[in-house]
This record gives structure tokens, sequence and C-alpha cells, in this order.
């Protein structure tokens, strides 16, 4: 349990982290190259954040280097999503990352876990 707690903090910091860094490389780049932008240089904050406080464990190169697979369904949620409320739903493009990435929070979880405690069972 305090895993998930954890992970929903971090996820909420990693969130404002990515918002924040959308919001700025929004005012100079499409809204699809700050998302992307933003994107992996939260995941690499996310990295740290979850090796040290939801995993309590030391990152390593492996670990770093496999984080990423951890992202690969939140980016395509993610970047769909934001693709499908700003191109098709026509809903603006400020607050679309905050409502796409939502739906791939669990699996996010269980191949998070897996990464960083390979010998666990997420």
């Amino acid at each position: 349990m305090r895993q998930i707690l954890t992970f929903a903090a971090v996820g909420v910091v990693n969130t404002a982290t990515y918002y924040c860094l959308y919001l700025l490389f929004l005012s100079g780049l499409p809204y699809l190259a700050a998302h992307i932008l933003a994107f992996t240089l939260a995941m690499v904050g996310s990295f740290f954040l979850n090796a040290r406080f939801t995993y309590r464990t030391p990152p390593t190169w492996r670990k770093f280097l496999l984080f990423p697979l951890t992202n690969v369904t939140n980016f395509v949620i993610t970047t769909a999503g934001v693709y499908l409320i700003v191109d098709v739903l026509h809903a603006g493009n400020r607050f679309a990352p905050l409502v796409a990435s939502a739906a791939a929070i669990p699996v996010t979880f269980v191949v998070s876990r897996w990464v960083m405690l390979p010998k666990s069972i997420a």
C-alpha cells in the first residue's frame, strides 16, 4: 500500500513537472513537440524519484535504460489522447495532456514495479 501511495505522490510531482515543462515549451514549439520533450524530461525525473522514494532501490544503468519501457504504454495513450482531444475534438491544447494521462496510470505502476523490483510480482 505504501508503494502505491508513494507512486501516486511521485506521479503528482511528475505530472506537475511535465505540465509546467509542456506549457513552457508550448510557447515556442508545436504542441506534439512540446508534449514529447516535456514527457521525456519528466520521465528522467520520475525514474530517480521512484527509485528513491517508491521502491527504495538504488538507481542503476540497467533500470534507467529499462525504465522507458514503463512509459511506453503511458506515452502511446497520452500522445493519442492529446491528438484526439486537440485535433479531433478541438477541445484545446492546454488541458489535453492532463485528461489524456489518467487512463495509463495503473499500467505504468505495474510495469514500473516490474522494472524497479524485478524479483517481485506486481
